[in-house]
């Protein structure tokens, strides 16, 4: 049964997840399947890049954020997915050996007009690096069951 409901976010929290390192490995294997330009794949070209070195492709770091928020409360919630994402920025670039985290704001919470058993929660989705500086943000809507009433669960 989840431990988290629609009920359960409230506007202005925020919650940090994470964090997760970030490895070569990964960020070559990810862009040869996915996203096969230079800068992701070869230090050497990636160093002729604007990058300067390394970089992951930036779904990959969508991808992350992704699993860091699913082990954090995605996976022990109500969660019904979401409509789409509203906004995504790419500020910095994800390198190898970053220490990602990811913080959690609730910007937005409102009960569904169609769907009373549902609701959307809106978050700011801030990927920061071993620093707390920025790599990535999200801005999106996920959509959450409501907490059964007693009545409702007899």
């Amino acid at each position: 049964m989840p431990k988290l409901y629609w009920e359960d976010f409230t506007l202005g929290a925020v919650a940090e997840y994470g964090p997760r390192l970030v490895t070569r490995e990964e960020i070559v294997a990810f862009a040869a399947e996915f996203d096969p330009q230079p800068m992701h794949l070869d230090e050497s070209a990636a160093r002729s890049s604007m990058f300067g070195g390394l970089a992951a492709s930036g779904w990959h770091t969508c991808c992350l954020m992704m699993r860091i928020i699913a082990d954090g409360f995605i996976l022990n919630s109500s969660s019904m997915g979401g409509p789409g994402v509203e906004e995504v920025k790419w500020l910095a670039p994800m390198r190898p050996g970053m220490q990602l985290a990811v913080r959690a704001t609730v910007l937005e919470v409102r009960p569904s007009n169609s769907r009373p058993e549902m609701g959307f929660v809106r978050f700011l989705f801030e990927t920061l690096d071993q620093t707390d500086a920025q790599v990535m943000t999200l801005t999106t809507n996920l959509m959450f069951g409501r907490r059964p009433s007693d009545k409702s669960a007899a």
